[in-house]
């Protein structure tokens, strides 16, 4: 299977799988013109993956900054996980700077709204 690779830009983050090791990283500012084009490569590498996934798989999210359509694809990411759970050991990683209490905020309400995830939060130092 290939891995995705996204460059990250100033409206988008980076997006690099590797599906060899079971791991997803999205790191940066999430707010591009059409949030759901933007991450259909991605959704589609994730129903893919999960045919045949590795025994653990990681999500490492680190969103300095989203819009509400991002949260929305965000939810539907994690609910397509949730889908997931029983063919692979997923743990979400949602890392946050110290001093970005929104970004903390929303990294608790996705654990709340999916607690059967392995979901961990992360303070960045």
């Amino acid at each position: 299977m290939d891995n995705l690779f996204t460059e990250a830009t100033n409206y988008s983050p980076q997006v690099n799988t590797d599906a060899k090791n079971g791991t997803i990283s999205i790191i940066g500012k999430s707010y591009p013109e059409n949030t759901f084009e933007f991450y259909k490569p991605l959704m589609d590498w994730l129903e893919a993956y999960f045919q045949s996934p590795r025994t653990k798989t990681i999500l490492n999210m680190e969103i300095i900054y989203f819009n509400s359509s991002s949260s929305k694809l965000f939810f539907d990411m994690f609910d397509l996980l949730e889908m997931h759970k029983d063919k692979s050991d997923i743990t979400i990683n949602w890392i946050y700077d110290k001093e970005n209490d929104t970004a903390l905020e929303a990294g608790e309400e996705f654990m709340e709204d999916f607690e059967d995830l392995d979901f961990n939060l992360i303070e960045k130092s």
